[in-house]
């Protein structure tokens, strides 16, 4: 049974929201809970239209965003993860005194590949777009194996993503083809100036959706701004590398606490 926003709540002390990435759920978080709830309240959403979420009559980003903004914290850490980091990028220029923190993993303000940005090159989006028409569940798993490509880990890298993606419900073909639009067509590259709060951009140094050039670029955009590559992993660190991604990610939230 689907609910208007669903979300896995564990832990107690500052609340601290993780946000999945296309195609998936909530259940992605499931291996990092145990060492993150004994420092936060952990709130694992699922997008609207994913798993338990009802989809809304608006599947835009910014509905994203502003739906996750209605129902959650009035302050908290958000991290977003691929698709999920876009959406807490946007919650971050939508409502600033709601986000403490942001931390962005394997995202990019922009996916697709343009005038000399590194991204997703747009005939891999559109085949996505294609093969998502003729064979939705298995586009999925196409996705899921691009992801790890790369991680030395792969194999368990998509097993553990199958497995978290067949713990809930499926998203339906029209969330599916909504979320590749934004992928297509999303720039927040002329805003992101305008973050303020602390922003911890992490990255997989083998992920071939959100080349590590990105990484070199926001650099240069967004100063202010801290990064985090992890060597070994590719499109999931926190999946190929839980131990190493959960110690960074504390360190970085203890400097966004309020005082």
């Amino acid at each position: 049974m689907t609910t208007p926003l669903y979300w896995h709540t564990e832990g107690q002390g500052y609340d601290l929201i993780l946000i999945h990435g296309w195609g998936m759920n909530s259940a992605v978080w499931k291996n990092l809970l145990p060492g993150l709830t004994e420092h936060f309240r952990v709130h694992c959403v699922d997008l609207p239209g994913y798993g338990y979420s009802q989809p809304t009559d608006d599947l835009s980003l910014e509905q994203m965003a502003r739906t996750l903004l209605k129902d959650l914290p009035q302050s908290a850490i958000w991290v977003g993860w691929s698709l999920g980091g876009l959406v807490a990028t946007q919650a971050a220029l939508m409502a600033p005194e709601r986000v403490t923190g942001l931390v962005t993993v394997s995202s990019s303000p922009r996916f697709a590949a343009e005038h000399g940005w590194r991204g997703i090159k747009p005939e891999v989006l559109e085949a996505f777009t294609k093969q998502l028409a003729e064979d939705f569940s298995a586009t999925v798993e196409r996705f899921m194996a691009l992801q790890a490509m790369g991680s030395p880990t792969a194999r368990q890298d998509i097993k553990w993503l199958k497995e978290a993606v067949l713990s809930h419900p499926s998203p339906q073909p029209e969330v599916l083809q909504a979320g590749l639009n934004i992928l297509a067509d999303a720039d927040l590259r002329p805003r992101l100036r305008e973050i303020s709060m602390p922003w911890l951009r992490m990255y997989g140094r083998l992920d071939g959706l959100v080349p590590v050039k990105v990484a070199q670029e926001l650099d240069i955009l967004v100063p202010r701004s801290q990064r985090q590559i992890f060597a070994n992993a590719s499109h999931a660190p926190f999946i190929s590398d839980p131990q190493h991604f959960t110690q960074e990610l504390l360190a970085f939230c203890g400097q966004c606490l309020p005082s």
